[in-house]
């Protein structure tokens, strides 16, 4: 009997399966070869996009390397507009990249530089990074107020932005930002005693004295408060005076002396001003004498003028006077300095600005930016506005930044009242005074409210010639585009 052929089957499946399995590991082989080829691929783009990042990285550092050296330089050394393209290597020396630059100058009266920088590999020019960032170099503006002398903030007074002192502070208001002295510890000249610390309060319950642990009091200083600090320096600004008539007498505005008391500025919002000539100074009321012996003491206050004409703000921005000023008036998206000053330098002769009517501004966020820069005091005269305002960053270089003391009636005398005593003062800008600040006395004559609000656009967006505080460009932003 024949039996069936069961070897010829088997082989045929065995074969079957052979295939199969040949198939599937074949399928599963190719399968691995690509996931590793792509992941070969990944490792690659990631190191070249690793690498497009530190050639972009470098483009951003070399321009700040660049600007240490040539600070108003913004085409590269190049006088020609960009891109500006660099070539990235290692220590070897062997090019393994390039970086692209697009800057942009700063807008008139900032130093904030724009930097674009576009970095790519040399081993894939389909990859690239860019990062953008900005460089500034920081004004004085840095500090709401920032004083060469001892200084007080008295009941009544709020502060938002930074307060300094070279020899100490004494806050009985209100600081919404942080305080700083120079000194560790004080004589306070407006409270016997001993030694205080460098930023103190005697809005109840009163500071304790030195070693004593530093109370919080965020009720007075709701930032805190740092002392000592390193000091600030006022010697330069008086340099800075002198550059800043040098420039307004060959593209600014220049006037020499009056010949008389001084000057009257007053500012328009059509990019003019109205020059007077002070013809006559206002005579102190009978009885009304400096009681305290202050320097230069006066009302300050204009009687008579004569009005020399009206003028275009100059381009440079730069108003200088050889003589005592008086400023008031709005301007609408100007950027001026007006300055004081007495060459050669005396001081028994320092020009001064005063202010007594509203300065004003029409535009709160940088467009508009003013500064007075006074040789001597920057002060609000007798006969000021009851509510002052004044939209500037103030400097007194020598002097002092506040009001005279005018006493006020006493029995049958009207002595300086009814001016001894005014309302309300709000500065909105910065103050910068060498001498002790203050438009109030403890006897309640002057400003029974004092605000003073810090313009943060001042610090990189300056007036026109304003002193800065560095030589150097310091990074402000960063971000990575793409």
């Amino acid at each position: 009997m024949t039996q069936p052929h069961h070897t010829t089957r088997e082989s045929g499946q065995l074969s079957m399966y052979v295939l199969v399995f040949s198939a599937v590991s074949l399928i599963m082989l190719s399968a691995f070869v690509l996931w590793a080829d792509a992941n070969i691929k990944a490792v690659f783009r990631d190191t070249d996009r690793a690498q497009a990042f530190m050639s972009a990285e470098a483009g951003i550092e070399y321009y700040r390397w660049h600007l240490a050296h040539a600070k108003t330089d913004y085409k590269d050394g190049t006088g020609q507009p960009g891109p500006y393209i660099h070539t990235f290597a290692d220590k070897d020396g062997n090019e393994v990249g390039s970086f692209s630059l697009e800057i942009a100058a700063p807008p008139v009266g900032s130093t904030v530089v724009g930097i674009t920088s576009t970095g790519t590999v040399a081993a894939n020019s389909t990859i690239s990074k860019i990062i953008e960032a900005k460089m500034a170099i920081p004004s004085f503006a840095k500090y709401s107020a920032v004083i060469g002398d001892y200084v007080r903030f008295g009941a009544g007074t709020e502060i938002y932005g930074p307060i300094h002192s070279n020899l100490g502070v004494r806050v009985d208001g209100v600081a919404h930002n942080l305080v700083t002295s120079s000194v560790a510890k004080f004589n306070d000249p407006d409270h016997s005693g001993g030694d205080e610390f460098g930023v103190h309060t005697h809005t109840a319950p009163v500071d304790p004295y030195p070693p004593s642990p530093v109370p919080i009091r965020s009720d007075v200083f709701m930032a805190g408060r740092q002392f000592p600090v390193a000091p600030i320096d006022f010697v330069g600004l008086t340099q800075d005076l002198a550059n800043i008539k040098t420039d307004a007498q060959s593209a600014g505005f220049y006037r020499a002396s009056s010949g008389a008391s001084g000057y009257h500025v007053v500012l328009k919002t059509n990019d003019t001003f109205d020059l007077y000539k002070v013809t006559k100074v206002l005579r102190a009321p009978n009885g009304c004498v400096s009681v305290l012996g202050q320097k230069d003491w006066g009302t300050w206050t204009v009687e008579t003028q004569t009005l020399l004409g009206n003028y275009a703000f100059p381009s440079n921005g730069l108003l200088f006077f050889e003589d005592s000023v008086w400023v008031d008036g709005t301007i609408n998206t100007a950027r001026l300095s007006i300055a004081a000053g007495i060459f050669p330098e005396n001081s028994a002769h320092y020009a001064h600005i005063t202010v007594n009517n509203d300065l004003r501004y029409t535009n709160y966020d940088g467009q508009d930016i003013l500064s007075l820069i006074a040789q001597g005091n920057v002060s609000a005269g007798l006969q000021s506005e009851t509510d002052l305002r004044i939209d500037a960053a103030l400097v007194a270089q020598n002097g002092r930044i506040g009001r005279y003391y005018y006493q006020g009636p006493s029995g049958n005398q009207n002595r300086c009242g009814p001016y001894h005593v005014r309302q309300t003062i709000t500065l909105y800008g910065m103050m910068a005074s060498r001498e002790r600040y203050g438009f109030a006395y403890t006897d309640g004559t002057g400003y029974q409210n004092r605000i003073i609000i810090y313009d943060a656009n001042l610090l990189y967006g300056p007036p026109p010639s304003f002193p800065l505080t560095a030589d150097y460009y310091t990074p402000i932003y960063w971000n990575e585009k793409k």
